[in-house]
């Protein structure tokens, strides 16, 4: 089969004396069978045969598209938006790093223009958002925290301990009962990435 091909658990793929068994495949009898689901990769390493592997669609191709639901953690924040690394899409890991920003403007839904970035986020909150719309040359995807459901989930106090939500914007450290301001998740039980 060649590569790229769509292939199922089970599946043979082709003889142990045309290519090496690489990762999400298993020999047998001779032979290279598919251990998962996914698309056949045929690569042709140093090796003296190609190697053949086996990706899972869901990996090869998972990108975060508008409408979709993402876990993203804080980098950095200046007055005007957030910068966010995207972990999640939906609840289901990325592999590689996809950049996004939150502007101020896309923080909430009401009062927008009262709206401060620094009063919503801190630096390695971890935040639920919406893909508004899709990146540019730089994969800088624009997000949006302004349905209830969405905003930070995960958050840790000036004393290193993980806050706990009072308001819808506020979170409160169970050990100094220090209060800081956050634009709060109203979090449904689906999406805690604990």
């Amino acid at each position: 089969a060649p590569s790229g091909c769509p292939c199922v658990a089970g599946e043979r793929l082709c003889s142990t004396e045309e290519a090496a068994a690489g990762s999400g495949t298993y020999t047998r009898h001779g032979f290279i069978f598919s251990s998962l689901a996914g698309c056949l990769e045929r690569k042709n390493e140093d090796t003296e045969l190609p190697v053949v592997s086996v990706v899972r669609d869901s990996e090869s191709q998972l990108l975060p598209n508008v409408g979709a639901v993402v876990t993203c953690k804080v980098c950095s924040i200046n007055s005007r938006f957030a910068k966010v690394h995207i972990l999640y899409v939906g609840s289901t890991p990325l592999k590689s790093t996809f950049r996004g920003t939150i502007r101020r403007e896309d923080i909430r839904a009401t009062e927008k223009d009262k709206v401060e970035v620094y009063k919503s986020f801190r630096p390695s909150d971890i935040v639920l958002a919406k893909v508004i719309s899709l990146g540019d040359a730089q994969s800088n995807y624009l997000l949006s925290t302004a349905e209830n459901e969405l905003g930070v989930v995960v958050a840790r106090s000036e004393a290193g301990v993980q806050m706990v939500p009072i308001s819808w914007c506020e979170m409160q450290c169970p050990r100094t009962h220090t209060k800081e301001f956050r634009k709060v998740a109203r979090v449904q039980p689906q999406f805690l990435q604990t």
